[in-house]
């Protein structure tokens, strides 16, 4: 396997579209998201952050029946969750490029990352990183500095 492909977001959309593809990865195939993630792209309408920050119960209850999406109605929340709070970070810190440029270090960044959004954690905020192309370190230090023997997805 190669690594997931790496970006240069030019919206908060695109930040979000990727953050996404992280929370639905967490304790799934990542075969099973990339086959699913075009209906679930056009499910969340292309990831528009204020779209989908005002999705309300109803809709959650929609894409919760939607076979054209994973089905899993915490992460579909989250997705909402997330939405609020990417855009809350971006008018605090006037874009969302310079919020995860913020902390001065990745530790520091994964840290927030994972205290600000739902369902990032650990391998989620650093798949995030690395593919909206943030400063990360290799996949083997990282994976060293946790106690993890490296998978070869990153290599």
């Amino acid at each position: 396997m190669q690594a997931p492909k790496r970006t240069s977001p030019g919206s908060l959309a695109d930040y979000l579209e990727v953050m996404n593809r992280s929370v639905f990865q967490a304790g799934m195939s990542w075969k099973v998201v990339e086959a699913k993630w075009p209906d679930i792209r056009q499910a969340f309408q292309g990831f528009e952050p204020t779209v989908v920050a005002n999705l309300t119960e109803e809709d959650l209850d929609e894409l919760t029946n939607d076979r054209r999406v994973i089905r899993n109605r915490r992460k579909l929340e989250a997705i909402v969750e997330n939405a609020r709070r990417i855009m809350e970070l971006e008018e605090r810190h006037g874009s969302f490029r310079d919020y995860l440029r913020s902390h001065g270090e990745f530790e520091k960044t994964v840290i927030d990352l994972r205290k600000q959004f739902r369902f990032l954690g650990d391998m989620s905020a650093y798949n995030f990183l690395y593919m909206v192309n943030e400063e990360v370190p290799s996949y083997e230090d990282w994976c060293a500095s946790r106690g993890r023997t490296p998978k070869e997805t990153y290599r």
